[in-house]
């Protein structure tokens, strides 16, 4: 799975980390992900909660002053939603990693892990139905 460059891990000095040449287990490399998307989550928690407070009192001041101005509070809007978009993706595939499930039934919305093909729950097919005809096509 490759990351966002934003997601990857810096050094103080800002240059990328290197891999060493002592190989890594996948366990290590999936607990450093892991980390590393906590961390990122943290990050955008405070921010998106940071930006809502900063979109309230915007609002309070404009209308305090009877001057609205519809073209920066949706400015502000569309960056406290790509900011709230990105944590809710962040959040996903962090609870992806601690649970181990891949996605939930889209009949019954029961939890399912990777590689599962029907639901453990309602018996339903979790992936389509496709003909071989329409394999051919393509």
């Amino acid at each position: 799975m490759k990351l966002p460059s934003r997601l990857t891990r810096r050094r103080q000095n800002g240059s990328a980390l290197t891999r060493s040449a002592t190989p890594t287990t996948p366990a290590t490399t999936e607990h450093e992900l892991t980390i590393d998307l906590e961390r990122r989550r943290d990050q955008l928690v405070a921010r998106v909660a940071e930006l809502q407070w900063d979109l309230g009192g915007l609002v309070y001041e404009m209308a305090v002053r009877n001057k609205i101005e519809v073209e920066v509070l949706v400015k502000r809007a569309v960056a406290l939603q790509d900011a709230d978009a990105e944590l809710s993706e962040v959040e996903r595939i962090v609870r992806m990693e601690q649970t181990g499930t891949a996605g939930s039934c889209t009949a019954c919305g029961a939890p399912h892990s990777t590689g599962a093909t029907f639901c453990w729950q309602c018996g339903q097919p979790l992936l389509q139905q496709v003909s071989s005809d329409a394999i051919l096509r393509r």
